[in-house]
């Protein structure tokens, strides 16, 4: 695919750019689109897109293999994007992550090939099927019939999804460390995969959608005046709004008398792009998460306030191998593909100059130490950390660059009016 054949949006990286940056701007989104395309092809394998470029480094610390939640957001990207060898691998992977698929229906953290097993991580990985739902759902218009030929895995997916919803507050419970952000201490209700759980069921228009968005509202923002009806979420929400320290983002989890108030910055752009923030409420959480991004080398830190090793929530884990420490990783470092559904969001609210600026902050970040499409960065610093070449960086980065002049998640459910607002 050429950079002009992605869907709407000019070759030249779209508006917005200032007068005195326009032409550097659009020219490092041209060619960020050019290698972005080609580390997607280079990464593709027989059963999909693996999580980064093969090689030595990769395959030591398995990167070399078909991740859930990196093949599926991969595939999004391929089904908007339309190459067509892309959207052949983007089948592939949700096709490779089906065969593997467990008994009980959950979709594994990740697949290898060479050893034809897959691994669902140490307490469980519940966004890698969350996923793995919405990219089927998207990739369908353009493999038509996928859908169909996965009725059955689609089907055993949601009866598991199903069997880890709360059956009065519609909304997904978790263990802590189980889902992209898997070393960090979020667990009971948690937003990200909350989120998720809401495009999932009205992309495949399961019961009680408008109870999971009511109550996702009432429990991870339980600041207003109006009283839930069910009493345990009352107690839930009664604990979680005492002494709040940031009451413009949604709280990053809520358990039995205890919550995360670090600022998850994923899951709140989640739940603006799926319809889950109203107006108002969506103008609050950007404008936090911009402030947030004040002195960032790159879009985005993922966390607005990093735990700190004093902090009652730091576990064990988190420093293992020093990797989650104030400002990196999970904890407060910058994520590129995270960037991608920055732009989107700030895209999708009509922001289309301020979007397309930090498109080119992307396209930065990406040709960092000569175009190394780095996993993260130092929150402060800006330091390259992790391994080099990652597929949902590319993916997320041509996604964005569409999301300028598309809107590529589509309210299908309106969480603040309660009904059906089209696919």
């Amino acid at each position: 695919m050429k950079p002009s054949e992605m869907d709407g949006v000019p070759a030249g990286g779209g508006p917005g750019f200032p007068p005195s940056s326009a032409r550097d701007g659009e020219a490092l989104i041209a060619e960020c689109t050019a290698r972005a395309i080609a580390l997607l092809h280079a990464n593709l394998g027989p059963q999909g897109f693996r999580a980064a470029t093969p090689g030595s480094d990769a395959r030591q610390r398995g990167y070399d293999r078909v991740f859930g939640r990196d093949a599926a957001i991969c595939a999004i990207a391929a089904a908007h994007c339309g190459d067509g060898e892309l959207i052949a691998g983007a089948e592939r992977s949700l096709l490779a992550l089906s065969a593997q698929q467990a008994a009980n229906g959950q979709i594994p953290k990740y697949v290898d090939a060479e050893a034809n097993s897959a691994d669902f991580w140490y307490l469980g990985c519940i966004d890698a099927t969350l996923w793995w739902l919405i990219a089927i759902a998207h990739l369908a218009r353009r493999v038509p019939g996928l859908d169909r030929r996965l009725r059955d895995p689609i089907g055993r997916a949601l009866g598991w999804l199903s069997c880890q919803e709360h059956q009065q507050i519609f909304l997904l419970q978790q263990n802590e460390a189980s889902d992209w952000a898997d070393i960090m201490p979020r667990s009971g209700f948690v937003l990200y995969s909350n989120a998720l759980w809401y495009y999932v069921k009205g992309l495949y228009r399961l019961p009680h959608v408008g109870e999971t968005g009511e109550h996702f509202n009432y429990l991870f923002h339980p600041f207003g005046l109006d009283r839930a009806d069910y009493k345990r979420l009352r107690l839930l929400i009664h604990y979680a709004r005492r002494k709040p320290i940031n009451k413009e983002m949604y709280l990053s989890f809520v358990n039995l008398g205890y919550w995360g108030e670090e600022g998850d910055v994923f899951g709140n752009l989640l739940a603006t792009l799926f319809g889950l923030a109203d107006e108002y409420r969506t103008s609050r959480i950007l404008a936090c998460i911009q402030r947030n991004q004040v002195g960032a080398a790159f879009p985005v830190r993922v966390t607005c306030t990093p735990i700190s090793q004093c902090d009652p929530f730091w576990r064990t884990y988190m420093g293992r191998h020093r990797q989650n420490l104030e400002y990196c990783y999970h904890n407060g470092g910058i994520w590129p593909f995270v960037g991608g559904f920055w732009v989107l969001a700030l895209a999708a609210v009509g922001r289309q100059a301020q979007a397309a600026q930090e498109l080119a902050g992307l396209a930065r970040a990406n040709a960092a130490n000569g175009w190394r499409f780095t996993e993260w960065f130092h929150g402060r610093s800006g330091r390259p950390e992790g391994m080099p070449g990652q597929s949902w960086n590319a993916a997320m980065f041509l996604l964005a660059r569409h999301g300028l002049g598309n809107r590529v998640f589509r309210r299908i459910y309106d969480a603040t009016e309660g009904t059906r607002a089209g696919g």
